[in-house]
């Protein structure tokens, strides 16, 4: 059986039985995202709070599916763990690798886990946008915040890499910097993220898309984008068109009965 495996001795020091693999793949702690084939949980291991990504086997059928619809699909842990090497390498903050593990040659039914730190007690950029259409923020505070996501997105893309889920909700800040006045943004949830891709590829058009997408609530006017567009990579009009087409198609698809009523089960299954 082949198998990739890294666990520090720290972490090896509490294990449950003789197979450090099992044990993690196993693990049961408070559940973030529980969805076929794939589980997010926040875990305790000898008094200190880590989150556990267990990857169970995808299954032929959304194999299939994901190359039939020309997407590739995530069957392993190491998709994440080759993105976080990656993303610190370049600069980004992240959350910080622990251990990782996979085993089987069929990618169907490979299983597999990343353990990371937990970041302690943070915020996501959509809870601290969520309201300031009716309550704006400082202009100053806005300019800033509009820098940084500028030019973190443009060191992201610049270096090859699109995440694929590129939302406020997966950009966060820790409290305390923030009390302190410190906006440090930290990019999170890497399961999904691409290499060696291009400036003007559909995929980092895709990644801005859903930025913009996740921001229409949130007060963002036309003069807030321009100054994004200033810090970013130099692209064209003919992209921010394609951005701007997407960023709506998603927005009426997300606010569609269908889509809300699959969030809701997704939602009421976590709390089951």
């Amino acid at each position: 059986m082949t198998e990739k495996i890294m666990i520090p001795d720290f972490i090896q020091a509490h294990k449950v039985g003789s197979d450090a693999f099992n044990w993690l793949m196993q693990l049961e702690g408070k559940a973030f995202r529980d969805v076929k084939g794939r589980k997010t949980q926040q875990v305790n291991i000898g008094g200190k709070s880590y989150f556990v990504k267990q990857h169970f086997g995808v299954g032929w059928k959304e194999v299939f599916k994901n190359y039939t619809s020309f997407k590739k699909p995530v069957v392993s842990a190491l998709t994440e763990v080759a993105a976080i090497e990656k993303v610190t390498e370049i600069g980004i903050p992240t959350t910080p690798l622990v251990a990782y593990g996979e085993r089987g040659r069929n990618i169907a039914t490979m299983q597999s886990f990343v353990l990371t730190e937990d970041l302690g007690d943070i915020v996501s950029l959509e809870e601290l946008c969520a309201n300031w259409q009716e309550k704006p923020p400082a202009p100053e505070f806005k300019k800033l915040l509009m820098i940084k996501l500028a030019q973190l997105s443009a060191k992201l893309h610049g270096a090859g890499l699109c995440h694929r889920d590129y939302y406020l909700c997966h950009l966060v800040v820790q409290k305390k910097a923030f009390d302190e006045g410190r906006l440090e943004l930290i990019l999170i949830d890497l399961h999904r993220m691409l290499q060696n891709q291009t400036h003007e590829s559909s995929a980092v058009m895709k990644d801005i898309a859903g930025l913009v997408f996740s921001a229409k609530d949130c007060g963002f006017n036309d003069d807030d984008w321009m100054l994004f567009k200033q810090h970013y990579l130099p692209l064209g009009e003919q992209f921010w068109v394609a951005v701007e087409n997407r960023a709506e198609k998603i927005y009426q698809k997300f606010h569609s009965a269908k889509f809300q009523q699959r969030l809701l089960a997704e939602k009421s299954a976590l709390k089951d």
